[in-house]
């Protein structure tokens, strides 16, 4: 499975060249209304499971700081946003070592370049006591969320920005933890 995620992301990252290729029939060849939107995002937080031991086989009262890298693709359709996106996390403090995963999203424009969004995907979580090569623990992971654009705060001229704050809230299985997120995403 690791495998599998590692040739996901690699494949995500050179997306950019070919989101720049894409235009809408402008002279100057940069893009002016690309839409399709590849990005790339770090994020800080906090994850907590339950007191009790789950169905992934996670003991009870995991917890920690993590931070997460992601990078991802969302298609424009206007008022509506899909896309999908890869996640590594590194645990800095707590019981989790590393987590990853992917994950589809769909998201809601807000004024003029914010979006809220909701997102289903799949996890898998590493933990430091059960050593080097302890076991993933794998489970679905659902998310909702906002990316606000400094446009929309006034701190920017213009129609959008390259720089979104992220904020959101995940959990694994059914409500089996909760990990609340925030950090920056820099689109292409």
């Amino acid at each position: 499975m690791k495998t599998l995620l590692l040739a996901a992301l690699g494949a995500v990252s050179i997306i950019p060249a070919t989101a720049y290729a894409q235009n809408d029939g402008g002279d100057s060849g940069v893009p002016t209304n690309t839409r399709f939107q590849p990005y790339v995002g770090v994020l800080g937080g906090y994850e907590s499971f339950d007191r009790e031991r789950n169905s992934f086989g996670i003991p009870g009262r995991t917890k920690g700081g993590i931070v997460e890298g992601v990078v991802g693709f969302n298609f424009d359709l206007g008022p509506l946003t899909v896309g999908a996106e890869g996640n590594a996390t590194k645990g800095f403090t707590g019981d989790i070592d590393w987590e990853y995963g992917v994950a589809g999203r769909v998201g809601i424009r807000a004024g003029k370049d914010s979006m809220f969004f909701g997102k289903v995907g799949y996890q898998w979580v590493n933990l430091d006591s059960q050593g080097v090569n302890g076991p993933d623990h794998d489970g679905t992971v659902y998310g909702a969320g906002v990316e606000i654009s400094p446009v929309d705060l006034g701190l920017q001229q213009g129609d959008n920005s390259n720089l979104r704050l992220r904020l959101q809230m995940d959990t694994m299985g059914n409500f089996r933890s909760i990990r609340p997120m925030a950090g920056l995403v820099a689109k292409f």
